[in-house]
Protein backbone atom coordinates (compact mmCIF):
# COMPACT_ATOMS: atom_id res chain seq x y z
CA UNK A 1 0.00 0.00 0.00
CA UNK A 2 1.07 3.61 -0.60
CA UNK A 3 2.09 5.47 2.31
CA UNK A 4 4.25 8.55 2.94
CA UNK A 5 8.13 7.69 3.75
CA UNK A 6 11.41 9.65 5.03
CA UNK A 7 13.52 9.27 1.72
CA UNK A 8 17.21 9.44 2.13
CA UNK A 9 20.59 8.20 1.01
CA UNK A 10 23.59 8.35 2.26
CA UNK A 11 27.14 6.65 1.20
CA UNK A 12 28.61 2.83 2.18
CA UNK A 13 29.73 3.24 5.77
CA UNK A 14 32.29 0.83 6.99
CA UNK A 15 29.61 -0.89 9.30
CA UNK A 16 27.65 -1.70 6.21
CA UNK A 17 30.71 -3.42 4.71
CA UNK A 18 30.98 -5.17 7.12
CA UNK A 19 28.16 -6.65 7.43
CA UNK A 20 27.80 -7.12 3.64
CA UNK A 21 30.70 -9.06 4.10
CA UNK A 22 28.97 -11.09 6.83
CA UNK A 23 26.00 -11.42 4.98
CA UNK A 24 27.85 -12.92 1.86
CA UNK A 25 29.58 -15.28 3.75
CA UNK A 26 26.96 -16.59 5.49
CA UNK A 27 24.61 -16.54 1.91
CA UNK A 28 27.77 -18.23 -0.06
CA UNK A 29 27.48 -20.87 2.62
CA UNK A 30 23.74 -20.87 2.42
CA UNK A 31 22.65 -19.79 5.41
CA UNK A 32 20.94 -16.36 6.35
CA UNK A 33 21.47 -14.13 8.89
CA UNK A 34 17.49 -13.28 9.12
CA UNK A 35 16.68 -16.87 8.65
CA UNK A 36 15.53 -17.08 5.02
CA UNK A 37 17.39 -18.76 2.25
CA UNK A 38 18.92 -16.01 0.21
CA UNK A 39 19.99 -15.77 -3.58
CA UNK A 40 23.92 -16.85 -3.48
CA UNK A 41 26.12 -15.18 -6.01
CA UNK A 42 27.03 -17.32 -8.76
CA UNK A 43 30.91 -16.72 -9.73
CA UNK A 44 29.96 -17.60 -12.89
CA UNK A 45 27.18 -14.47 -13.37
CA UNK A 46 23.64 -14.95 -14.09
CA UNK A 47 20.81 -14.17 -11.40
CA UNK A 48 16.98 -13.95 -10.95
CA UNK A 49 14.70 -11.54 -12.29
CA UNK A 50 11.03 -11.19 -11.32
CA UNK A 51 7.72 -10.00 -13.12
CA UNK A 52 5.22 -8.11 -11.27
CA UNK A 53 2.31 -9.21 -13.46
CA UNK A 54 -0.82 -7.08 -12.28
CA UNK A 55 -4.21 -5.47 -13.57
CA UNK A 56 -5.24 -8.94 -14.69
CA UNK A 57 -7.40 -11.95 -14.07
CA UNK A 58 -5.74 -14.80 -13.42
CA UNK A 59 -6.92 -16.77 -16.68
CA UNK A 60 -5.46 -13.91 -18.64
CA UNK A 61 -1.79 -14.30 -16.91
CA UNK A 62 -1.98 -17.81 -17.07
CA UNK A 63 -2.35 -17.72 -20.78
CA UNK A 64 0.72 -15.07 -21.21
CA UNK A 65 3.55 -16.83 -18.60
CA UNK A 66 4.85 -18.77 -21.44
CA UNK A 67 6.13 -15.16 -22.80
CA UNK A 68 6.84 -14.31 -19.66
CA UNK A 69 9.29 -17.32 -19.49
CA UNK A 70 10.71 -16.67 -23.30
CA UNK A 71 11.69 -13.06 -21.85
CA UNK A 72 13.87 -14.86 -19.31
CA UNK A 73 12.25 -13.89 -16.22
CA UNK A 74 12.08 -16.34 -13.15
CA UNK A 75 9.47 -15.69 -11.20
CA UNK A 76 5.96 -13.52 -10.89
CA UNK A 77 4.13 -11.66 -8.02
CA UNK A 78 0.48 -11.40 -8.35
CA UNK A 79 -1.70 -9.61 -6.47
CA UNK A 80 -3.83 -10.58 -3.30
CA UNK A 81 -6.52 -13.28 -4.21
CA UNK A 82 -8.74 -12.93 -1.19
CA UNK A 83 -12.83 -11.42 -1.34
CA UNK A 84 -11.96 -8.05 -1.21
CA UNK A 85 -14.21 -5.31 -1.11
CA UNK A 86 -12.95 -3.28 -4.70
CA UNK A 87 -14.22 -4.40 -8.39
CA UNK A 88 -13.11 -3.37 -11.77
CA UNK A 89 -15.92 -1.05 -12.06
CA UNK A 90 -14.41 1.03 -8.97
CA UNK A 91 -11.33 1.52 -10.84
CA UNK A 92 -10.46 5.10 -12.54
CA UNK A 93 -7.24 3.62 -14.34
CA UNK A 94 -5.50 0.69 -15.38
CA UNK A 95 -4.57 0.24 -11.24
CA UNK A 96 -6.24 3.01 -9.51
CA UNK A 97 -6.81 1.91 -7.17
CA UNK A 98 -5.23 -1.47 -7.12
CA UNK A 99 -7.36 -4.20 -6.17
CA UNK A 100 -6.79 -7.09 -3.57
CA UNK A 101 -5.72 -4.44 -0.56
CA UNK A 102 -9.30 -4.15 0.97
CA UNK A 103 -9.73 -7.52 2.13
CA UNK A 104 -13.03 -8.40 3.55
CA UNK A 105 -12.68 -12.41 3.94
CA UNK A 106 -9.54 -14.26 3.49
CA UNK A 107 -11.49 -17.57 4.07
CA UNK A 108 -12.40 -17.31 0.12
CA UNK A 109 -10.16 -17.08 -2.72
CA UNK A 110 -12.91 -16.10 -5.56
CA UNK A 111 -12.17 -12.53 -6.19
CA UNK A 112 -12.11 -9.62 -8.79
CA UNK A 113 -9.09 -11.86 -10.64
CA UNK A 114 -11.08 -15.48 -10.65
CA UNK A 115 -11.84 -18.37 -8.86
CA UNK A 116 -9.66 -20.56 -6.26
CA UNK A 117 -9.36 -23.22 -9.34
CA UNK A 118 -8.28 -20.43 -11.66
CA UNK A 119 -5.51 -19.30 -9.07
CA UNK A 120 -4.58 -22.83 -8.68
CA UNK A 121 -3.77 -23.18 -12.22
CA UNK A 122 -2.06 -20.29 -13.41
CA UNK A 123 0.51 -21.39 -10.49
CA UNK A 124 0.98 -25.00 -12.03
CA UNK A 125 1.23 -23.51 -15.41
CA UNK A 126 4.50 -20.72 -13.99
CA UNK A 127 5.98 -24.12 -12.62
CA UNK A 128 5.61 -25.85 -16.00
CA UNK A 129 7.37 -22.95 -17.80
CA UNK A 130 10.02 -22.97 -14.83
CA UNK A 131 8.55 -19.84 -13.05
CA UNK A 132 7.90 -18.79 -9.73
CA UNK A 133 4.59 -17.68 -7.95
CA UNK A 134 4.87 -14.76 -5.05
CA UNK A 135 1.55 -14.42 -4.26
CA UNK A 136 0.21 -10.80 -2.47
CA UNK A 137 -0.32 -11.65 1.19
CA UNK A 138 -2.13 -8.57 3.22
CA UNK A 139 -2.49 -9.22 6.89
CA UNK A 140 -2.34 -5.43 8.64
CA UNK A 141 -5.64 -4.28 7.71
CA UNK A 142 -9.19 -5.17 6.11
CA UNK A 143 -11.36 -3.01 4.09
CA UNK A 144 -12.34 0.48 4.55
CA UNK A 145 -15.87 1.52 4.51
CA UNK A 146 -17.26 -1.60 5.80
CA UNK A 147 -17.27 -0.22 9.46
CA UNK A 148 -16.17 -3.80 11.14
CA UNK A 149 -18.68 -5.81 9.50
CA UNK A 150 -16.32 -8.93 8.37
CA UNK A 151 -17.51 -12.30 8.11
CA UNK A 152 -13.99 -13.52 10.93
CA UNK A 153 -13.75 -10.80 12.71
CA UNK A 154 -15.36 -8.00 15.07
CA UNK A 155 -14.53 -4.94 16.28
CA UNK A 156 -12.90 -6.13 19.32
CA UNK A 157 -10.37 -7.49 16.86
CA UNK A 158 -8.69 -4.40 15.69
CA UNK A 159 -7.15 -1.56 16.76
CA UNK A 160 -9.75 0.82 17.25
CA UNK A 161 -7.89 3.53 19.89
CA UNK A 162 -5.45 5.76 17.55
CA UNK A 163 -7.37 6.41 14.33
CA UNK A 164 -5.85 7.85 10.95
CA UNK A 165 -2.44 8.02 10.53
CA UNK A 166 -1.04 11.76 11.39
CA UNK A 167 2.54 11.63 12.31
CA UNK A 168 4.19 9.46 10.37
CA UNK A 169 7.37 9.45 12.67
CA UNK A 170 5.41 8.13 16.02
CA UNK A 171 5.62 4.32 15.72
CA UNK A 172 2.65 4.01 17.91
CA UNK A 173 0.59 5.85 15.27
CA UNK A 174 2.21 3.84 12.08
CA UNK A 175 1.76 0.21 14.00
CA UNK A 176 -1.68 0.66 15.00
CA UNK A 177 -3.28 3.27 12.72
CA UNK A 178 -5.73 2.80 10.11
CA UNK A 179 -3.36 3.03 6.90
CA UNK A 180 -5.82 5.25 4.27
CA UNK A 181 -8.49 4.36 6.25
CA UNK A 182 -8.45 0.50 6.30
CA UNK A 183 -9.22 -1.36 9.73
CA UNK A 184 -6.31 -2.03 11.45
CA UNK A 185 -6.11 -5.92 12.65
CA UNK A 186 -4.40 -6.44 16.08
CA UNK A 187 -2.11 -9.42 16.18
CA UNK A 188 -0.37 -9.17 19.34
CA UNK A 189 -1.75 -9.34 22.80
CA UNK A 190 -0.80 -5.67 23.55
CA UNK A 191 -3.16 -2.77 24.57
CA UNK A 192 -6.33 -4.38 25.32
CA UNK A 193 -5.73 -7.60 22.82
CA UNK A 194 -4.16 -10.80 25.50
CA UNK A 195 -7.74 -12.63 24.80
CA UNK A 196 -8.71 -11.26 20.99
CA UNK A 197 -5.09 -11.34 19.23
CA UNK A 198 -4.26 -15.51 19.30
CA UNK A 199 -7.73 -15.70 17.16
CA UNK A 200 -6.37 -12.64 14.85
CA UNK A 201 -3.13 -14.93 14.71
CA UNK A 202 -5.21 -18.33 14.04
CA UNK A 203 -6.96 -16.50 10.94
CA UNK A 204 -3.78 -14.98 9.36
CA UNK A 205 -1.77 -18.32 9.84
CA UNK A 206 -4.81 -20.16 8.08
CA UNK A 207 -4.55 -17.47 4.85
CA UNK A 208 -1.26 -17.50 4.52
CA UNK A 209 -1.52 -21.67 4.69
CA UNK A 210 -4.37 -21.40 2.17
CA UNK A 211 -1.99 -19.29 -0.30
CA UNK A 212 0.79 -22.06 0.39
CA UNK A 213 -1.87 -24.50 -0.54
CA UNK A 214 -2.13 -22.78 -3.80
CA UNK A 215 1.33 -24.49 -4.84
CA UNK A 216 2.85 -20.75 -4.58
CA UNK A 217 6.51 -20.36 -4.03
CA UNK A 218 6.48 -17.68 -1.88
CA UNK A 219 4.56 -14.54 -0.03
CA UNK A 220 5.18 -10.85 -0.90
CA UNK A 221 4.01 -8.96 2.59
CA UNK A 222 1.66 -5.89 2.31
CA UNK A 223 2.23 -2.90 4.79
CA UNK A 224 5.06 -4.88 6.55
CA UNK A 225 6.21 -1.82 8.39
CA UNK A 226 2.44 -1.14 9.86
CA UNK A 227 2.62 -3.91 11.85
CA UNK A 228 4.99 -4.85 15.18
CA UNK A 229 7.75 -6.38 13.65
CA UNK A 230 8.04 -8.65 16.51
CA UNK A 231 4.94 -10.40 14.98
CA UNK A 232 7.20 -11.58 11.57
CA UNK A 233 9.96 -12.27 13.94
CA UNK A 234 7.77 -14.64 16.16
CA UNK A 235 5.15 -15.96 13.93
CA UNK A 236 4.66 -14.74 10.54
CA UNK A 237 8.53 -15.62 9.24
CA UNK A 238 8.54 -18.98 11.20
CA UNK A 239 4.81 -19.98 9.53
CA UNK A 240 7.12 -19.54 6.70
CA UNK A 241 9.39 -22.06 7.40
CA UNK A 242 6.95 -24.18 8.13
CA UNK A 243 4.99 -23.76 4.76
CA UNK A 244 8.38 -23.78 3.02
CA UNK A 245 7.61 -20.31 1.37
CA UNK A 246 9.90 -17.75 0.49
CA UNK A 247 8.94 -13.75 1.48
CA UNK A 248 9.48 -10.29 0.30
CA UNK A 249 8.46 -7.32 2.32
CA UNK A 250 7.28 -4.13 1.64
CA UNK A 251 9.07 -1.49 3.67
CA UNK A 252 7.91 1.53 2.71
CA UNK A 253 10.79 3.94 4.31
CA UNK A 254 13.74 5.55 2.61
CA UNK A 255 15.84 4.50 5.65
CA UNK A 256 18.66 1.98 5.17
CA UNK A 257 18.67 0.81 8.99
CA UNK A 258 14.92 1.13 9.11
CA UNK A 259 14.49 -1.59 5.54
CA UNK A 260 16.97 -3.73 7.63
CA UNK A 261 15.45 -4.30 10.93
CA UNK A 262 12.86 -6.16 8.79
CA UNK A 263 14.95 -7.95 6.96
CA UNK A 264 16.91 -9.35 10.45
CA UNK A 265 13.10 -10.68 11.20
CA UNK A 266 13.70 -13.16 8.29
CA UNK A 267 12.18 -12.08 4.98
CA UNK A 268 13.96 -10.15 2.20
CA UNK A 269 12.42 -6.61 1.43
CA UNK A 270 12.21 -4.19 -1.41
CA UNK A 271 14.83 -1.74 -1.63
CA UNK A 272 12.65 1.18 -0.98
CA UNK A 273 15.89 3.39 0.09
CA UNK A 274 17.44 2.91 -3.22
CA UNK A 275 14.30 3.24 -5.20
CA UNK A 276 14.49 7.33 -3.74
CA UNK A 277 18.15 7.28 -4.64
CA UNK A 278 17.06 5.87 -8.63
CA UNK A 279 14.09 8.32 -8.48
CA UNK A 280 16.48 10.88 -8.13
CA UNK A 281 19.46 10.46 -10.23
CA UNK A 282 17.62 8.95 -13.50
CA UNK A 283 15.54 12.18 -13.93
CA UNK A 284 19.21 13.81 -15.08
CA UNK A 285 20.39 13.81 -11.62
CA UNK A 286 24.39 13.23 -10.17
CA UNK A 287 25.03 9.45 -11.08
CA UNK A 288 27.74 9.78 -7.63
CA UNK A 289 24.54 9.49 -5.69
CA UNK A 290 24.53 5.58 -6.71
CA UNK A 291 27.66 4.62 -4.88
CA UNK A 292 26.65 2.44 -1.80
CA UNK A 293 23.00 3.70 -2.39
CA UNK A 294 19.91 1.17 -0.87
CA UNK A 295 20.15 -1.51 1.19
CA UNK A 296 21.94 -3.34 -2.31
CA UNK A 297 25.27 -2.08 -1.00
CA UNK A 298 25.25 -3.56 2.39
CA UNK A 299 22.92 -6.77 2.15
CA UNK A 300 22.43 -7.78 -1.92
CA UNK A 301 21.29 -11.08 -0.63
CA UNK A 302 18.30 -9.56 0.74
CA UNK A 303 17.73 -6.85 -1.29
CA UNK A 304 14.92 -6.60 -4.02
CA UNK A 305 15.55 -3.69 -6.50
CA UNK A 306 12.88 -1.85 -8.63
CA UNK A 307 12.03 1.03 -11.29
CA UNK A 308 9.16 1.13 -10.37
CA UNK A 309 6.02 -0.45 -8.67
CA UNK A 310 1.95 -0.08 -8.37
CA UNK A 311 2.38 2.74 -6.06
CA UNK A 312 5.71 4.15 -7.48
CA UNK A 313 5.84 5.56 -10.55
CA UNK A 314 8.93 5.44 -12.80
CA UNK A 315 11.98 7.96 -13.25
CA UNK A 316 11.87 10.25 -16.51
CA UNK A 317 14.69 8.31 -17.76
CA UNK A 318 12.96 4.90 -17.71
CA UNK A 319 15.50 2.75 -19.70
CA UNK A 320 18.85 4.03 -17.90
CA UNK A 321 17.16 3.41 -14.67
CA UNK A 322 16.37 -0.31 -15.77
CA UNK A 323 19.87 -0.60 -17.05
CA UNK A 324 21.01 0.04 -13.86
CA UNK A 325 18.72 -2.15 -12.07
CA UNK A 326 18.88 -4.87 -13.42
CA UNK A 327 22.82 -5.05 -13.74
CA UNK A 328 23.55 -4.58 -10.20
CA UNK A 329 23.27 -6.83 -6.89
CA UNK A 330 19.75 -8.20 -5.71
CA UNK A 331 17.04 -9.82 -7.15
CA UNK A 332 15.19 -6.89 -9.26
CA UNK A 333 11.74 -6.98 -10.03
CA UNK A 334 10.48 -5.32 -13.55
CA UNK A 335 6.70 -3.50 -13.19
CA UNK A 336 4.28 -4.73 -16.06
CA UNK A 337 2.32 -0.93 -15.75
CA UNK A 338 1.35 -2.71 -19.49
CA UNK A 339 2.62 -6.34 -20.28
CA UNK A 340 2.62 -6.07 -23.54
CA UNK A 341 4.60 -3.27 -23.62
CA UNK A 342 7.63 -3.99 -21.30
CA UNK A 343 7.17 -8.02 -22.39
CA UNK A 344 7.85 -6.88 -25.76
CA UNK A 345 10.62 -3.67 -25.32
CA UNK A 346 13.72 -5.18 -26.53
CA UNK A 347 15.56 -2.84 -24.44
CA UNK A 348 14.40 -4.31 -20.94
CA UNK A 349 14.23 -7.90 -22.76
CA UNK A 350 18.35 -7.47 -23.56
CA UNK A 351 18.83 -6.08 -19.72
CA UNK A 352 17.11 -9.01 -18.49
CA UNK A 353 19.10 -11.34 -20.90
CA UNK A 354 21.97 -9.84 -19.60
CA UNK A 355 21.17 -10.05 -15.49
CA UNK A 356 20.44 -13.54 -16.17
CA UNK A 357 23.29 -14.60 -17.59
CA UNK A 358 25.90 -12.28 -17.10
CA UNK A 359 25.80 -10.50 -14.22
CA UNK A 360 27.50 -11.93 -10.77
CA UNK A 361 29.84 -11.44 -7.96
CA UNK A 362 30.58 -8.23 -5.59
CA UNK A 363 30.45 -4.80 -7.42
CA UNK A 364 33.63 -2.88 -7.32
CA UNK A 365 33.00 0.86 -8.69
CA UNK A 366 35.25 1.75 -11.00
CA UNK A 367 34.43 5.17 -12.16
CA UNK A 368 31.95 8.15 -11.07
CA UNK A 369 31.05 11.78 -12.23
CA UNK A 370 27.39 13.88 -12.31
CA UNK A 371 27.34 11.99 -15.73
CA UNK A 372 28.85 9.21 -15.64
CA UNK A 373 28.67 5.84 -13.40
CA UNK A 374 31.21 2.61 -14.30
CA UNK A 375 31.22 -0.58 -12.09
CA UNK A 376 32.14 -3.49 -12.68
CA UNK A 377 30.50 -7.18 -11.06
CA UNK A 378 33.62 -8.78 -10.43
CA UNK A 379 35.60 -10.85 -13.67
CA UNK A 380 31.77 -11.12 -15.23
CA UNK A 381 30.47 -7.73 -16.36
CA UNK A 382 31.61 -4.08 -16.88
CA UNK A 383 28.61 -1.57 -17.07
CA UNK A 384 28.93 1.88 -17.66
CA UNK A 385 25.90 4.55 -17.72
CA UNK A 386 25.99 8.15 -19.19
CA UNK A 387 23.25 10.75 -18.22
CA UNK A 388 24.58 13.06 -20.38
CA UNK A 389 21.82 13.91 -23.30
CA UNK A 390 23.92 14.96 -26.02
CA UNK A 391 27.57 13.58 -25.82
CA UNK A 392 29.42 9.87 -25.45
CA UNK A 393 31.65 9.41 -22.77
CA UNK A 394 35.35 7.84 -22.50
CA UNK A 395 36.81 6.30 -19.86
CA UNK A 396 40.15 4.66 -18.80
CA UNK A 397 39.04 2.60 -15.95
CA UNK A 398 40.43 -0.69 -14.08
CA UNK A 399 39.36 -4.10 -14.21
CA UNK A 400 39.61 -7.63 -12.90
CA UNK A 401 40.48 -9.06 -16.62
CA UNK A 402 43.81 -9.04 -17.81
CA UNK A 403 44.24 -8.93 -21.86
CA UNK A 404 41.39 -9.76 -22.65
CA UNK A 405 38.75 -8.72 -25.42
CA UNK A 406 35.25 -7.54 -24.14
CA UNK A 407 31.97 -7.05 -26.24
CA UNK A 408 29.06 -4.90 -25.62
CA UNK A 409 26.27 -7.22 -24.94
CA UNK A 410 24.10 -3.85 -25.04
CA UNK A 411 24.86 -3.41 -29.09
CA UNK A 412 25.34 -0.13 -28.71
CA UNK A 413 29.47 0.49 -28.84
CA UNK A 414 32.19 -1.86 -29.79
CA UNK A 415 34.57 -4.24 -28.79
CA UNK A 416 37.33 -3.32 -26.22
CA UNK A 417 40.57 -4.63 -24.89
CA UNK A 418 41.72 -4.80 -21.83
CA UNK A 419 45.41 -4.70 -21.24
CA UNK A 420 48.21 -6.53 -19.38
CA UNK A 421 47.80 -3.86 -16.41
CA UNK A 422 44.06 -4.49 -16.19
CA UNK A 423 42.95 -0.77 -17.49
CA UNK A 424 40.71 -0.44 -20.36
CA UNK A 425 38.75 2.57 -22.00
CA UNK A 426 35.26 2.10 -21.91
CA UNK A 427 32.93 4.28 -23.81
CA UNK A 428 29.38 4.79 -23.35
CA UNK A 429 26.84 6.83 -25.67
CA UNK A 430 24.55 9.55 -24.52
CA UNK A 431 22.01 9.03 -22.28
CA UNK A 432 23.19 5.17 -22.45
CA UNK A 433 24.21 2.37 -21.43
CA UNK A 434 26.97 -0.42 -22.16
CA UNK A 435 27.22 -4.25 -20.91
CA UNK A 436 31.05 -5.65 -21.51
CA UNK A 437 32.02 -8.79 -20.81
CA UNK A 438 33.67 -11.64 -22.26
CA UNK A 439 32.85 -13.22 -25.08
Amino acid sequence: MSDNTNQWSGDRSDDAMSRRTLVGTAAMAGLSLAGVGSTSVSAAGGEQVFFQYFHETWPTITDDLSTVADCGYDGIWIQAPQKSELTWGDQNGRNDPPLGYQPVDFRSFDSEFGTESELTRLVETAHEHDLEVYVDCVMNHMAAQRGYDFPQFEKKHFHTDVGSIDDWNDEQQVEHGNLLGLKDLAQLEEHGHGDTAPYVREQLHDYMKKIADTGADGYRYDAVKHIDSRYWEQYANPWADELDMDRIGEVLDGGVDYVQKYIDTGMNAFDYPLYFVVKRVFDHGDMRTLEGAGVVAQDPFHSWPFVQNHDKGAPPQFHLAHAFVLTIEGTPMVYDLSPNEILTDDAINNMVWVKTNLAGGETYWRHTDSDLAVYERKNTLLVGLNNNTDDWRNKWVYTTWRNETLKDYSGSADDIDVNGDGWVEVSVPPEGWVFYAPY
